[in-house]
């Protein structure tokens, strides 16, 4: 079992930064893949970024490129998304999820998940 918790959402501008953090409770966190994906209303969850347990393998969906960086701190079982240059379309929900093994775009993939916190860009 892990729990996430993930916070750092809020309302900001377009252009404004902001970093979402994403604690999880695993011990042996430090083996675990970690995503963010997000849900904006009336729209399905899809995927942010991934990153491997070691940091190694990072991958990003193309809407966020060069605007947002995964990173993580094994040492304080987080996972992190800075978020630049923020836009309107960036509004949703944010969740962080984890699974055992390799990094995945894919939701299903993913076996615990947080509560999530919102993020909302005004224009």
């Amino acid at each position: 079992q892990v729990q996430l918790v993930e916070s750092g959402g809020g309302l900001v501008q377009a252009g404004d930064s902001l970093r979402l953090s994403c604690t999880a409770s695993r011990r042996t966190f430090s083996r675990i893949s970690m995503a963010w994906f997000r849900q904006a209303p009336g729209k399905e969850r899809e995927f942010v970024a991934a990153i491997s347990w070691n940091s190694a393998n990072i991958d990003y969906a193309d809407s966020v490129k060069g605007r947002f960086t995964i990173s993580r701190d094994n040492a304080k079982t987080t996972v992190y998304l800075q978020m630049n240059s923020l836009k309107s379309e960036d509004t949703a929900a944010y969740y962080c999820a984890s699974r055992d093994g390799r990094l995945s775009p894919y939701r299903q993939d993913y076996d615990y998940w947080g509560q999530g916190t919102q993020v909302t860009v005004s224009s």
